[in-house]
Order: C-alpha cells, then structure tokens, then sequence
C-alpha cells in the first residue's frame, strides 16, 4: 500500500520534511489506519467513548469526518444525525471534499510541531474543523442550498471562534494554526498550500460591493494577528509579519511587516507555508 504523504519516510524518522509536498492524493484508507493507530495504547477511561464515537466505530476516513462534523455543528434546530447525513450526501456529490480535508490533515502533521499524530488534529484541532466545515458550507452555497450554508458558518463561528463565509474560496493542503479569530469574507481566495495563524483576517475596506477581498497565493503565511484588506493579492510564497496591517498587494516571495505593512529584508525563495518560518530580516530604521 503506498505512503499517504511524500513525506511519510521524514516522519517515521521523527523528522519533519520542509520540501514541497508532490500534488498527488491521498491514501485515504492509510491515512483512516494511521488515524486509528495514532490512539492505540490510550487506556484512559474517560475518553474511550470519545475514541469510539470519533474514531472507532467508523470505517473509512469519510465516514468518521462526516460523524465529527454533524457532531460538532448539530443543535436543537438541526440535529447531529441530520447534518451527519447532509455530510455525507455532499462528500457523496464531490468526492474532492474529502480529498481536500485528507490533504488538509496532512499538510498539519508535516507543518505543525504540536502535531504528534493525525488522530490529534483530526479529533481536536478546531481549526481543521472549521476550514471541513466550510468546505459542506461551500458546496451547499454553490448548490443553491444558501441558508443552510449561512446556518453552517455561523455555527462554526459560534464553536470555533472562526468565520469563513460559503462563498470564499479556498484550496487544499490549508492550515489555521490555532483557528481563533480567523476571519474570511465572502468574495476572498485562498490558493493551495497557505498557512494562517490565529487572528488573522481577509476583509474589505468598506461597504463596496463585488470582489473586495484579498487574493492570497500559493505558499503564502500569514502571521497571528494580520489584517489584510481590500482586493488585493498576496504573491506566491510572500509573507505577513504578525499584528501587520496590509493595504496593498505584496509581491511574490516578500515579506512585509508593519502598519500599514512594507517589505523589508531581500526576496525570499523558499515557500514560507511549509516552512513555517516566522522570523523576519534585519530590519535598518530611523525613529
């Protein structure tokens, strides 16, 4: 059975590869067996029923994500079972749903230094579940069904402290670091291979009306704390200091810090989402 990721060799050595990830799918089945393994020799009694009802008592990797979704998003007016089912129904419909949050998934174990396993962000990273979310809020949105899709994103807004409107558009292998305050307006894009942390938010200027919302590249990271605003497009592999306010757009490989953000340093030639290098270049200034 092949490896779930070009990096499988790097982690079994306990070592974590920062190369670009081949655009190849996911071994879904592998990816559910490592999951499952990944809670192998937890005994603790109090969390059995949560291994079983997240993990154990499904068979594929599909199944278990839909179950966690109706969980977390069900309530009194639309209950877990029923959302459950609506999951499946849309993973059914577009199978690159669940494509996308198994690459999701590992795009986090290879970026993500607290990622132990995949059954931990998988089971309790809210920010994978907010961005699995919004991919069933997507395709409901673009299936005509828009108040539910409405329902789902402000019931992820409310569990998650995440807020990423149905109608934004957002590739695979994306990961929110931390996910709290994570905002995502409507008409914003998101390319493969992006990396957000906490905070950080792509919003318009104003009240205008049409595509207001940044456009961010491949590769691209942007620090806690980010503010980038307007219709304007974060580069292939820029990067965005943290606490930054961002007003125009960035050319590819820079990084800009600051408010309102300018670059600093020299251009970059390394992909900062996978690197996950948050540091910035000297910076030569007069006060």
């Amino acid at each position: 059975m092949p490896d779930i990721s070009p990096t499988s060799l790097a982690a079994a050595r306990g070592t974590r590869a920062v190369a670009e990830p081949t655009l190849v799918s996911i071994d879904q089945e592998r990816l559910w067996m490592d999951i499952a393994a990944g809670c192998e020799g937890c005994d603790d009694p109090l969390v059995r029923g949560l291994l079983a009802t997240g993990i154990r008592n499904h068979a594929t990797f599909a199944n278990g994500l839909a179950a966690l979704i109706g969980r977390k998003l069900g309530d009194r007016s639309v209950a877990d079972d029923a959302l459950s089912e609506l999951v499946t129904e849309a993973f059914a419909a577009d199978p690159q749903i669940v494509a996308a949050a198994a690459a999701d998934l590992v795009a986090i174990r290879e970026r993500d230094p607290a990622t132990a396993n995949y059954a931990t962000p998988f089971l309790f990273f809210k920010g994978y579940h907010a961005v699995q979310c919004y991919r069933v809020a997507h395709w409901l949105w673009n299936n005509g069904r828009r108040y539910l899709a409405l329902h789902l994103q402000s019931r992820t807004s409310e569990l998650f402290a995440v807020d990423i409107h149905p109608a934004a558009r957002l590739g695979r292998r994306i990961l929110f670091d931390h996910g709290t305050g994570i905002v995502i307006g409507e008409t914003s894009v998101l390319e493969d291979d992006v990396s957000l942390l906490q905070g950080v938010t792509l919003g318009g200027t104003g009240k205008n009306v049409g595509d207001r919302h940044p456009k961010v590249r491949r590769g691209v990271l942007i620090g806690a704390g980010a503010k980038v605003l307007g219709n304007i497009e974060l580069g292939e592999g820029a990067k965005v200091g943290a606490g930054s306010i961002v007003l125009e757009s960035v050319p590819p490989f820079t990084t800009v810090v600051g408010n309102p953000a300018r670059p600093v340093g020299t251009r970059h030639s390394a992909l900062p989402a996978f690197t996950m290098d948050q540091m910035l270049p000297p910076i030569d200034y007069m006060i």
